[in-house]
């Protein structure tokens, strides 16, 4: 079973511009690679205009053939575009009330510019999950 995410960076308007993530949603895992590997502004605009994920991993990472598990790099993001060939994947923007309705995710990440946040859809708890330094590139 699968626990979705979206993640999301907030944009100046207080529009959020993000994207869907399929598996491992939980901030243990998906929390915890945010705040560790995506502190950078730049960085996390990468990370969406890879648009919807299966898999996030610790890079962006390259090409690779979605469906032969055994040559996956584990340390890469696995996209639906980008390795699966979909279509319809491209980020997209919405207003922070309008991504609470969608109860089809169960976790929503928002990086600020300096920080992650985690929005808990089922204790409906919006909580800083870890602080972070914004990194200068």
């Amino acid at each position: 079973m699968a626990t979705r995410s979206h993640i999301g960076v907030r944009n100046t308007d207080g529009t959020i511009d993000y994207i869907y993530c399929h598996y491992d949603g939980y901030p243990q895992h998906n929390g915890k690679i945010l705040a560790e590997h995506y502190q950078n502004i730049n960085k996390v605009r990468q990370l969406l205009d890879l648009g919807s994920l299966s898999i996030l991993s610790e890079e962006i990472g390259e090409k690779q053939d979605f469906n032969n598990r055994t040559t996956h790099n584990e340390k890469w993001c696995l996209a639906y575009g980008r390795d699966r060939g979909e279509s319809d994947t491209s980020k997209r923007t919405a207003y922070f009330n309008d991504l609470l309705k969608d109860d089809n995710v169960d976790y929503l990440y928002v990086f600020d510019g300096d920080y992650w946040e985690c929005y808990d859809t089922y204790s409906k708890d919006f909580i800083n999950l870890y602080k972070t330094q914004p990194v200068q590139s």
